[in-house]
């Protein structure tokens, strides 16, 4: 693992990118270290499936935002899901961290962002948070760089046609 905190030059590339580029990253929230092996990429008001196809709102404010900060929120009513800002400001794109292989302070597979959240502890107190100057809440670059696979997005209704869940294989 690198000590070098990911830039908002690397969130502010294209989405697709940056969500095929997180892959092999390491998470870092608190405690708690873990290489990044599943994500999915929400792009633009023109996708149906992103927060941000009904437009700009209080929720999705961070989306609209500088890349590089997190957007947090409240699914079903009891699961939190952490997202990535990409892009520029004034585009709302984000990528979901679905995965990470937990390495400190236990070796944990932990997939689904929900789950992720819970054991990680990160809720909405965490959400609109700068990841490229924090470095109790940041992922750090790594040179591992895994083949993925890319799939469509689950959990979803809208824009199941794009292939934009990348997950480590």
């Amino acid at each position: 693992m690198s000590n070098l905190i990911l830039n908002r030059d690397f969130y502010g590339q294209e989405t697709l990118w940056v969500a095929k580029n997180l892959l092999g990253k390491v998470l870092k929230f608190s405690e708690y270290h873990g290489v990044i092996t599943e994500v999915e990429a929400y792009i633009g008001q023109d996708d149906p499936a992103c927060h941000a196809a009904k437009g700009y709102t209080k929720r999705t404010a961070v989306m609209f935002g500088l890349p590089g900060y997190s957007y947090v929120y409240l699914i079903y009513g009891m699961y939190y899901c952490l997202n990535i800002v990409t892009e520029g400001e004034g585009f709302p794109a984000a990528v979901l961290i679905r995965g990470i292989n937990l390495f400190k302070p236990m070796s944990l597979s932990i997939d689904g962002p929900g789950k992720l959240c819970k054991m990680l502890n990160i809720s909405t107190i965490n959400n609109n948070v700068d990841l490229t100057v924090h470095n109790d809440f940041c992922v750090y670059d790594s040179d591992h760089h895994p083949n993925y696979k890319s799939t469509s997005r689950v959990g979803i209704k809208k824009g199941i046609d794009k292939l934009w869940r990348f997950k480590a294989l």
